[in-house]
């Protein structure tokens, strides 16, 4: 089964080797193994270090957003015939190890495979996991399914969903599409997964403004996506 890891990288100048290395670790002896960056207009040096290195990338002209980069990454793998792709960050936080794993259950005739962090450990206290756990509420209400890491972004899709996600969707890689794509029937699984803690830089949803922001547009979201289904 061909395989494309794409990794989207805005100003990742300081973790893109780290987590290419990470991937040809753990799939130097897998023939049908590709990656493709999309630089998503850094202001850093990643374009420089990118074109140095010969890594295989895209550049956009400006910084356009996860949602513009994962379409271009999926658009990338349906016409270069992969037959599936996976989200990995480019901040060093996702570990290449447990892609295997999924791709398992994508061989097993699921569409999307969530690598989850809470299929086993619980959420602590914080803030943040709080409003991952009102997501989960809001998914499992709507859907009638249990996620329990909505917001992870190590997630693989299959063909059909890549197509999906490249020509037709019009939703960011989040938990609102997952809330979509289950109610139209898709069959979504999550597997354990560990992270690691990001080294360099910031995510871009840091800060409590931008969380709360989030919170309130993934709510609004999920709700419009369970009346539209109605």
């Amino acid at each position: 089964m061909k395989l494309l890891v794409i990794i989207p990288a805005y100003n990742e100048e300081s973790n893109i080797d780290k987590v290419i290395s990470n991937l040809k670790d753990n799939f130097s002896n897998y023939s049908d193994f590709g990656y493709v960056i999309i630089n998503d207009g850094s202001t850093d040096n990643t374009k420089e270090l990118l074109d140095e290195k010969k890594y295989n990338h895209i550049d956009l002209p400006c910084n356009m957003g996860l949602s513009c980069a994962m379409q271009l990454g999926y658009k990338y793998g349906y016409e270069n015939n992969y037959d599936c792709a996976i989200q990995f960050d480019g901040d060093g936080q996702h570990q290449a190890n447990y892609i295997k794993y999924m791709l398992v259950k994508i061989q097993e005739g699921y569409d999307i495979v969530i690598g989850s962090r809470f299929v086993h450990q619980k959420k602590n206290r914080s803030l943040r996991m709080l409003g991952s756990r009102i997501i989960t509420l809001l998914i499992r209400l709507v859907t009638g399914q249990y996620i329990a890491d909505p917001t992870s972004g190590m997630r693989m899709l299959n063909r059909r969903e890549m197509y999906e996600f490249a020509y037709n969707m019009n939703y960011k890689p989040e938990p609102d599409s997952l809330t979509k794509e289950i109610l139209n029937g898709k069959k979504i699984i999550e597997i354990p997964v560990e992270t690691q803690e990001r080294t360099a830089g910031s995510s871009i949803y840091g800060g409590l403004l931008n969380a709360a922001k989030y919170m309130i547009s993934m709510t609004i979201s999920i709700l419009l996506i369970r009346d539209k289904k109605a």
